[in-house]
């Protein structure tokens, strides 16, 4: 069975080359990472991995699980101060995102290709004394050689979308076998437990623990948003609008919503801010054509007065500040089947997140939004529009749904304890509760 799902690895790995040199030829990913993803890992790790054994290593795929690991992984620091604390990402993005916002963290690498040889070696170089993998990637020779080792995992923030049901599902005895070999899942939601336990997971070692994205605290006031606001007061720019991880072909509706907001309001600004940088170009091209003016974070003179219509931000990690300045928002992913992105980070600023109908990645979460009146849902640019401009011509209302998006995230914070407290009663230190 693990024999068969090598070689279709494999099989696939080589089926996709022509996309990774062509993509990471024009774009510089993937190839930079490779190395380490087949088991060359950074020598300074090596060696210190070697000097104190028994790091504990958090997985955070790409930038939205890294942003939800950051305060989980100083408070690991902080209550197992003498273990060396080591986070893997999967992306470029990921990699650098976790080295600005972590800080705290003794290294840093990208997650193995999951062949047996290549993780044997990773586990080898890291020598951890547990894992803990956001979300729900399953990675079934990873897994086994964990169990095999004696290295404790956890899935914090597990979840399976409908799509991973699916797919693991077509995958049959394989991940049943991968599921038993982890020690614990703290599930998202009760439907997310739920899957795991259809897929395999036994029932006494699913609990729902919450998500992790609950607890990461309001981005702070960058340098940037300082400056944007600046540029907005007394009028000079009203409303700002933040449209946020903005993904391929969502550009154009998110200008076509904002022509509206512009033909009532002409001092209007839109902070265009698209999900993956292979975007940031073609994004540009599509807001200068509307002449409306542009800006480019990575060309900003912060010298000059902002005199466009449209600012985009082509860089990655500020985005959460700016929606603490904004009037309005948008989170994309979700106007097209893209499963949705992270409506938390406006709501903890107290911005009541607009998003289209496609939430299938943070389905309960909106849900809960909706029903607490602390966000809208559209199904079309025209409506996007429009809720923009009603909502900025209602403070009282727009306020109140701020509130009440701010005090729902406030409400369902805690899952980090939770992960805090089952480390714990793992590797057998610190004040533990059950797990």
């Amino acid at each position: 069975m693990y024999f068969a799902y090598s070689l279709l690895l494999a099989v696939a790995m080589l089926a996709a080359l022509p996309y990774f040199a062509v993509v990471g030829l024009r774009h510089g990913k993937y190839w930079r990472s490779l190395p380490q993803r087949l088991g060359w890992l950074p020598r300074k790790l090596v060696e210190d991995s070697a000097r104190a054994p028994g790091a504990l290593w958090i997985h955070a795929v790409s930038v939205g699980e890294v942003v939800a690991a950051a305060p989980l992984a100083r408070r690991l620091k902080e209550r197992f101060p003498d273990r060396r604390l080591v986070i893997s990402t999967t992306t470029n993005t990921g990699q650098r995102m976790a080295r600005d916002r972590i800080s705290c963290a003794d290294g840093f690498f990208y997650f193995p290709l999951d062949w047996r040889i290549v993780v044997r070696r990773f586990f080898r170089g890291v020598r951890p004394a547990l894992v803990v993998i956001l979300e729900a990637e399953i990675w079934p020779n990873f897994l086994r050689e964990a169990r095999e080792t004696g290295v404790p995992v956890i899935f914090a923030s597990a979840r399976v979308s409908d799509r991973s049901f699916r797919r693991y599902r077509w995958a049959g005895g394989l991940i049943r076998r991968a599921l038993l070999d982890a020690n614990r899942f703290l599930a998202q939601t009760g439907e997310d437990a739920r899957r795991l336990v259809a897929l395999g997971a036994p029932e006494n070692v699913v609990e729902i623990g919450g998500n992790l994205k609950f607890d990461v605290p309001p981005s702070a006031r960058n340098h940037l948003a300082g400056w944007l606001a600046e540029q907005a007061a007394g009028g000079r720019r009203s409303p700002v609008i933040v449209a946020g991880s903005v993904v391929a072909g969502e550009e154009e509706a998110v200008l076509d919503a904002f022509a509206r907001v512009r033909d009532r309001f002409p001092k209007a600004l839109l902070v265009l801010a698209p999900r993956k940088p292979e975007r940031f170009d073609a994004a540009a091209d599509l807001a200068e054509a509307r002449r409306w003016g542009l800006v480019r974070r990575t060309r900003l003179d912060p010298g000059q007065a902002l005199d466009a219509g449209v600012f985009l931000l082509d860089s990655i990690g500020e985005l959460g500040g700016l929606y603490r300045i904004a009037d309005l928002v948008f989170v994309g992913g979700s106007l097209l089947d893209a499963g949705g992105h992270n409506i938390l980070e406006p709501a903890a600023q107290g911005k009541a997140p607009v998003f289209g109908p496609h939430m299938r990645n943070f389905r309960e979460i909106a849900r809960k939004f909706l029903e607490s009146g602390a966000a809208v849902q559209v199904s079309t640019a025209g409506e996007l529009g429009r809720v923009w401009l009603d909502s900025f011509s209602d403070d009282a209302r727009r306020e109140a749904a701020g509130r009440a998006a701010r005090e729902l995230v406030e409400k369902n914070s805690g899952a980090t304890d939770t992960v805090l407290d089952c480390v714990a009663s793992l590797v057998g230190e610190g004040e533990s509760a059950p797990c």
